[in-house]
């Protein structure tokens, strides 16, 4: 085994593509090995056969390099015709079957006499869900260019000499305690509990997200009016140098908005609120903290009592603290509103109703 200075310098490339191709990485190690060695030593060397080593051998004499890599299969003739597909295609996204909503593989299947796998590859080839149905809810917002500009560039680029708070509540947090005790996760069996719960009522969770640092303060209330939202709102002052300013992202609640509040920010100048358009939380980059809460800290939690639900929140979120890692936004103002008129159009062009600029 010969080999140039270039095939040398490639085959060691393509050795460091295990986690891409291991089985191109294998081929070139052999090849390196056989330099010098007998496919016997090499078949021990590398923990493969000696059948193996003499093939890519043999391979990479016959036609180096591309040796290496496997040849297009022909595979079996397709028996399904390309108008058959498109017939499906169309059929999914244009009707719907009698009486229902919505196909599912046996009931396209019977429609259109193919089996229910067969269908059920069309639409993972097309990537059509048929089962699968999302929510949307376009912000009416007259200021939505505006307010979508303003929060996003707090993000990706805030002012100097000051720090960006992500603030909104999460109320009406329900304690809730399974009817049973829950059956913790064993061998080949996963975590158990009863669809059915007891009440032991509910609290509101203020949270305010340094966008910066990601840390979290918190605090659980009883109720959500004005004068618990001023309460939490001198929390934050406290928490910040007096010489820095304070912009605060929140949404359009009432409570938000009530003369208490707005008369609290007049004797405090220096925090200013920032409004997320209307129907548009999600812009509030608190409501991804509130998620994550969610998902690890309640959904399958068990509270006989609002201590126990409050003492869970506050554990969740010096987890979240120690972890110190903030949220990234990654998108821009230009790409969120690019990506909000596409989908609006689609949503005209399917009903054919008014214009949108």
């Amino acid at each position: 085994m010969v080999l140039t200075a270039g095939e040398r310098a490639d085959l060691i490339r393509l050795t460091k593509r295990a986690r891409v191709n291991r089985a191109i990485a294998l081929r070139a190690r052999i090849v390196l090995a056989c330099v010098g060695a007998s496919d016997t030593e090499v078949a021990r060397r590398l923990r493969t056969t000696k059948t193996t080593v003499a093939k890519w051998r043999g391979q990479f004499v016959a036609r180096r390099l591309d040796g290496l890599y496997d040849e297009p299969r022909v595979g079996a003739p397709r028996t399904i015709a390309d108008e058959t597909v498109e017939a499906v295609i169309v059929k999914t996204l244009e009707t719907t079957p009698s009486g229902e909503t919505h196909w599912s593989t046996r009931s396209m299947a019977r429609a259109t006499g193919l089996s229910h796998s067969t269908i059920g590859r069309i639409w993972r080839t097309f990537r059509l869900q048929p089962h699968r149905v999302e929510s949307f809810k376009l912000s009416p917002d007259p200021q939505l260019v505006d307010k979508i500009r303003d929060v996003v560039g707090l993000y990706t680029n805030p002012p100097t000499n000051a720090v960006v708070f992500a603030v909104d509540e999460k109320s009406q947090i329900q304690a809730l305690e399974r009817a049973q005790p829950v059956l913790p996760m064993d061998i080949g069996q996963p975590e158990r509990r009863t669809h059915n719960y007891i009440r032991h009522g509910t609290l509101d969770l203020f949270a305010a997200l340094n966008v910066a640092t990601g840390e979290v303060l918190a605090r659980c209330k009883a109720q959500h009016h004005a004068q618990d939202f001023v309460a939490f709102l001198r929390e934050i002052e406290a928490t910040v140098e007096p010489t820095l300013d304070i912009h605060v992202v929140l949404d359009n609640l009432s409570a938000h908005k009530a003369p208490p509040v707005r008369r609290w920010l007049v004797r405090h100048p220096r925090v200013q609120f920032h409004f997320t358009p209307t129907y548009a939380s999600w812009l509030n980059l608190v409501e991804r903290f509130f998620g994550l809460l969610t998902e690890k800290a309640l959904k399958r939690g068990s509270h006989t009592n609002l201590a126990q639900l409050r003492a869970a929140i506050l554990a969740y979120v010096e987890a979240h603290n120690d972890r110190g890692t903030p949220f990234k936004w990654i998108k821009t103002a230009d790409e969120i509103l690019d990506n909000m008129r596409r989908f609006g159009l689609r949503v005209q062009q399917v009903h054919g109703q008014g214009h949108l600029s």
